[in-house]
């Protein structure tokens, strides 16, 4: 006795059912790939985020120092690929305040980074 004797045969699939797996992965398939996209975008955006006020770190240790405005803002575009908005000094407090676009194709606004350190005494 086989196995395949005792199966029950397959009910036909209606006519007006076929194909009906096709047209949901149709329908499905464009938000799937819209989720990862947008999902990839954000941490690219965020990745270039921790640069950026990685870069503004630096850039303030270096203002601290007494390094010039030109090394300051190279310091950050080396990092970052963004740009040095400013540098404030009130009193022994240097604050370096630095922003890069997003570099990604969603609709973000540019990033912003703010790092502050103590200066050099004199």
């Amino acid at each position: 006795m086989s196995l395949r004797a005792h199966r029950r045969p397959r009910a036909p699939v209606p006519r007006d059912e076929q194909g009906s797996a096709t047209a949901e992965f149709a329908v499905v398939l464009p938000a799937v790939v819209l989720v990862i996209a947008l999902t990839i975008g954000g941490l690219a955006a965020a990745g270039r985020q921790v640069r950026l006020e990685h870069g503004a770190a630096q850039a303030v240790r270096l203002a601290a120092r007494g390094e010039s405005d030109a090394r300051v803002g190279a310091i950050v575009a080396t990092i970052a690929g963004g740009s040095v908005d400013s540098v404030s000094r009130d009193g022994a407090l240097v604050c370096v305040v630095a922003s890069a676009p997003a570099g990604v194709p969603l609709p973000l606004p540019d990033l912003r980074a703010r790092a502050c350190a103590l200066g050099e005494a004199g």
